[in-house]
């Protein structure tokens, strides 16, 4: 007897387990140019495409980090519209509320819909040299800036971003889960397949090498490497981009 309980005891745990990874890479397409993807229980990767001059259909990850039915984002889809999908996406099926956004940097890639997201009075945060740029050139610009570091508790769970230097931009930070173990660095941080760095005409290539070392030594435990183009893997995207800088 004792042994038929532990057979279905295994069982279960085996039941359990395909679930869980059936979870992990759900993709939900919410419209022709945005999708979800989830990477853990917890945490969502937003996708959104937009036609770029130069370069044709592009696309950009961003961040959703959930807890206790309540959201955080990271970065925002290309534009204002799009970015009005996925929060009406959030908020309206997935019945989540959404506490607050960070962008990576100031890109459009990053916060090209942050004029929907101050409209729908959802508090935004940025580096301070984030907020520096957008008021010269006439963008919008987050509620509160922060210098080096900022903690952000989502119910009984925190998030970090830091600061560590200039690389694909002079005001990259990078996005830390502890409870998950994700890393998103954003544009910073190249996915495998990639042979460049890309652009860094708003960035400081001699500072690359230095920004991404502090990353690498500071998350080696890292489990899911989220870069802002491409596909998300491991620590081995941080050591791949180090080898493509010059």
């Amino acid at each position: 007897m004792k042994i038929k309980s532990t057979t279905c005891l295994i069982i279960l745990l085996l039941v359990l387990i395909r679930q869980l990874a059936a979870q992990t890479n759900e993709r939900i397409r919410i419209s022709q140019d945005l999708e979800l993807v989830r990477i853990t229980a917890n945490a969502y990767m937003h996708v959104s495409y937009a036609v770029l001059p130069g370069y044709g259909r592009s696309s950009a990850n961003g961040l959703i980090f959930i807890n206790e039915k309540k959201a955080f984002l990271f970065d925002t889809p290309w534009n204002d519209s799009l970015t009005s999908k996925l929060v009406y996406y959030l908020e309206n099926t997935m019945k989540l509320k959404i506490e607050g956004f960070i962008p990576n940097h100031w890109h459009e890639d990053c916060m090209g819909g942050l004029i929907y997201i101050k409209s729908r009075g959802i508090k935004s945060y940025a580096n301070q040299l984030t907020t520096d740029i957008a008021k010269k050139k006439n963008l919008p610009s987050a509620d509160q800036g922060f210098r080096d570091s900022i903690k952000i508790s989502l119910g009984n769970k925190v998030v970090m971003c830091y600061y560590f230097g200039p690389a694909h931009s002079i005001d990259n930070v990078v996005v830390w889960i502890p409870s998950e173990k994700i890393l998103f660095p954003g544009c910073m941080c190249k996915s495998m397949d990639s042979g460049n760095l890309g652009n860094t005409a708003d960035g400081d290539v001699s500072e690359y090498r230095a920004t991404i070392d502090k990353v690498i030594n500071r998350f080696c435990d890292a489990k899911i490497v989220v870069p802002g183009h491409g596909t998300p893997g491991g620590k081995e995207l941080l050591l791949h981009t180090k080898e493509l800088i010059p």
